[in-house]
């Protein structure tokens, strides 16, 4: 069953809810074939759905072997839209929390742009970027800025 995303913000609540579910497909669903993503994790560059689907199952099967559910929050995000591009900045805020105890373990927010196309009125992610400030004298990641 194919995803209709009427709005931008429709993008992003999909994106909430399938990694809070752990949803693989419903997570790709909010990405065009051949996405194009810089990301801040593992692999430094994907391109295209087939390595992006690897690395996310990668990332929920690892959840699930944790036991954690992941909460995420968009801050201060900014939309930018004409009739068919999107631009979307923002920072992001992954909290892990222990699925029985419900306690937080964890958590980061990173920086993220995503760049959506319209195609056949839905909303489709067509490239994201994510990354961390970093800490000039270590050469480190600063993750909890927020």
């Amino acid at each position: 069953m194919k995803v209709h995303f009427i709005k931008v913000q429709d993008v992003l609540e999909n994106y909430k809810s399938s990694v809070y579910d752990k949803n693989v497909e419903g997570f790709l669903s909010s990405y065009a074939p051949e996405i194009h993503i810089y990301d801040c994790w593992g692999n430094w560059e994907s391109e295209g759905i087939s390595p992006w689907k690897a690395n996310v199952e990668e990332w929920f099967n690892g959840l699930r072997a944790e036991g954690v559910s992941l909460h995420v929050d968009f801050n201060d995000f900014v939309v930018k839209e004409n009739l068919n591009l999107a631009f979307v900045h923002c920072a992001v805020t992954f909290a892990a929390h222990d699925i029985e105890s419900g306690e937080k373990l964890r958590q980061m927010t990173n920086r993220f742009t995503f760049g959506l196309r319209k195609e056949n009125d839905s909303w489709l992610i067509t490239h994201e970027h994510s990354s961390l400030p970093i800490d000039m004298k270590t050469g480190k990641g600063l993750f909890n800025l927020r």
